[in-house]
């Protein structure tokens, strides 16, 4: 009952009782507890036709605060978010993953979700739990292990070493598709039950959703689309195979394309100084080079896109991450051309290429869903959170 107060209230009872299939006397009961422990809040009356008017309900976004972590290949973020999903707070890690080992990034997120707690105690806010997203592979099979090479993370039990510190419940998963659950909640992807939601940034990565569900496979590692092949016997991806996606568009080699190509480009040599896009988009309007750098980008984007259309049949695919979110408004009329061209024309006419709707805090925000996933999952239980 709380899924369509959170994804879709203020609902009556008698609404409730239609789209659950619960009997009135069960929502009745059900919501009495609820409110009785603040989980949801009377939010008005609603007009009924010839009879009393009815009570609105909806969820209290003040019964409590969960906290985001966006453990990037090259920085930190860290928010807390009300329940209605609201940024309520930040917390600042000045610390480049790449650079330390993974006992001291784990101590300065500590640090930061510290900070917000001691921020929520001064509000009244009671911190509910923890989500982190990471860039790699979050093992969910037995105690949660993180395998993330880039940041030289080798089967670390993140989960149980921060839940034993912080005291709150702790919740991992890999970043694209914390990114991917956000949008499908409360971004591009809402209504839609078949979607790619993919993560382009210093890595490239994709959240793959059937029926509604978060696709994981056999050991939690589905979406690792930027090392899919797209050019045999092509370029070194840091993976160590050869014609990756992400070898291609990621970061790093798109930096490097450019500084090939346009003899008068002078970006910053950080592939992760984000400044250097917005200078490829303004180089591309008067200079050619740069133009047919980003046009062989959208390419390889859409051709890889057209493989995800012909493989999963999704109704939409979303381009997210950082370099995606400041690429794809440019970029979206070529690959979308270039998905219905390669694509089969059944699954290309019935999907849709759209950009992300949650700008670059998207991340956080999916890893903060985590604690809000296991909360419904739970039927509003805080016991239930913390087991």
């Amino acid at each position: 009952m709380l899924r369509p107060l959170f994804f879709g209230g203020p609902e009556n009872r008698v609404s409730l009782a239609r789209l659950t299939g619960l009997s009135s006397g069960s929502i009745t009961n059900v919501t009495a507890d609820l409110l009785e422990e603040g989980l949801i809040v009377e939010a008005g009356l609603e007009e009924s036709d010839g009879g009393r008017p009815r009570v609105l309900l909806e969820v209290n976004r003040d019964f409590g605060a969960v906290i985001g972590v966006d453990v990037g290949e090259t920085g930190i973020r860290v928010e807390g978010f009300d329940l209605q999903m609201r940024v309520v707070g930040s917390a600042d890690v000045r610390l480049h993953p790449q650079h330390f080992p993974a006992e001291a990034v784990i101590d300065q997120i500590i640090v930061a979700i510290e900070q917000l707690r001691a921020q929520f105690d001064e509000e009244g806010r009671r911190a509910l739990g923890v989500g982190i997203a990471l860039p790699g592979i979050v093992e969910h099979e037995g105690e949660v292990r993180v395998h993330a090479p880039n940041i030289g993370w080798e089967a670390v039990p993140l989960e149980a070493l921060m839940r034993e510190r912080v005291g709150l419940p702790v919740f991992a998963d890999n970043g694209a598709k914390t990114l991917g659950q956000a949008e499908m909640w409360l971004g591009a992807g809402r209504g839609v039950r078949h979607a790619v939601v993919t993560l382009w940034g210093t890595g490239v990565g994709a959240a793959i959703f059937t029926d509604g569900a978060l696709y994981r496979g056999a050991a939690s590692s589905a979406g690792e689309w930027g090392h899919t092949s797209i050019v045999a016997g092509g370029a070194r991806c840091r993976c160590g195979a050869q014609g990756c996606l992400e070898a291609y568009i990621g970061a790093s080699p798109l930096l490097e394309a450019w500084r090939r190509a346009d003899r008068r480009a002078t970006p910053p040599p950080d592939p992760d100084a984000e400044e250097w896009v917005e200078q490829l988009l303004e180089a591309a309007k008067t200079r050619k080079a740069a133009a047919a750098v980003l046009d062989q980008a959208a390419t390889y984007f859409g051709v890889a896109a057209a493989n995800l259309a012909n493989l999963f049949n999704p109704e939409r695919i979303i381009v997210g991450g950082w370099l995606g979110l400041k690429l794809a408004p440019a970029l979206l009329p070529r690959i979308r051309e270039v998905v219905g061209v390669q694509a089969l024309e059944y699954p290309a006419s019935r999907v849709s290429v759209e950009l992300g709707r949650l700008g670059p805090d998207a991340v956080a925000l999916g890893a903060s869903t985590l604690v809000v996933e296991a909360l419904l999952a739970g039927g509003g239980s805080l016991a239930a959170l913390m087991a």
